[in-house]
């Protein structure tokens, strides 16, 4: 009897090694987060293995469109729809994940200034030795729109990757303008609040499936994934909301 579930445990083993896949994910790091929470069950559960990329979306369509492969992207729709356009990714395949509101973060233990309003934030940008925002869009067109870009260069930091935290957990820079996820994933630093709600954006990352993906399957799998109820605890414990 022994023997016959020994059989049966190893063809099952070796029937599950023979269907597993090897996903390339790049994430932006909103996604990336998550699935560092939830990557190692979706493994388990399926024996499928995950290599984890993070980055800014042009970084990604840059090698996208160089040629390099993967499987699944998570990024801003606009980067998917483009990437849709050039036939790099499966349209029907795209999906939102989460969305993320915008607020201002600083290093832990430090003051929290006051954002509760427009005439605060801006007050607090004001006073601010140095402020860091990630290079997409959103942020330097609110700056414009309330009157402030001049005001701030010469005290803004603006860099290539997506460090603004940790930039603030090391006490470089003094506050970030940041999706909130990021205060509630990065150690050393707290959320000083959410913008106000009269110029509140939010953020939002999907995913789809790659033209070129050997397990299209499996990579649907994923995105699935994040339809359940770990996935939805893990994202809204990182202050995000599901999609």
């Amino acid at each position: 009897m022994m023997r016959i579930v020994a059989v049966l445990f190893g063809s099952l083993l070796l029937s599950t090694m023979a269907n597993s896949a090897e996903l390339k994910v790049f994430a932006s790091r909103a996604v990336w987060t998550v699935l560092q929470e939830i990557g190692p069950g979706f493994e388990k559960e399926t024996g499928h293995k995950l290599t984890l990329v993070t980055g800014l979306s042009p970084e990604f369509l840059k090698r996208i469109n160089a040629g390099e492969s993967f499987d699944v992207i998570a990024a801003p729709p606009p980067a998917l729809d483009g990437l849709i356009k050039n036939g790099k990714v499966e349209a029907s395949s795209k999906v939102n994940l989460v969305r993320s509101a915008v607020g201002v973060v600083v290093r832990a233990g430090a003051p929290k200034p006051d954002v509760s309003s427009v005439e605060a934030f801006k007050q607090t940008l004001l006073k601010a030795k140095s402020i860091t925002y990630l290079p997409v869009p959103g942020v330097p067109q609110l700056l414009e729109r309330l009157g402030l870009k001049e005001a701030l260069a010469s005290k803004t930091r603006v860099p290539d990757t997506e460090i603004s935290t940790e930039l603030v957990a090391r006490g470089e820079i003094e506050l970030a303008i940041i999706v909130v996820t990021q205060a509630f994933t990065t150690p050393g630093v707290e959320l000083a609040g959410p913008l106000p709600k009269e110029i509140q954006s939010y953020s939002v990352f999907g995913g789809a499936i790659s033209t070129g993906s050997q397990a299209p399957g499996p990579a649907q799998h994923l995105l699935d994934f994040f339809r359940t109820s770990r996935a939805l605890e893990v994202i809204k414990a990182q202050g995000m909301e599901p999609m």
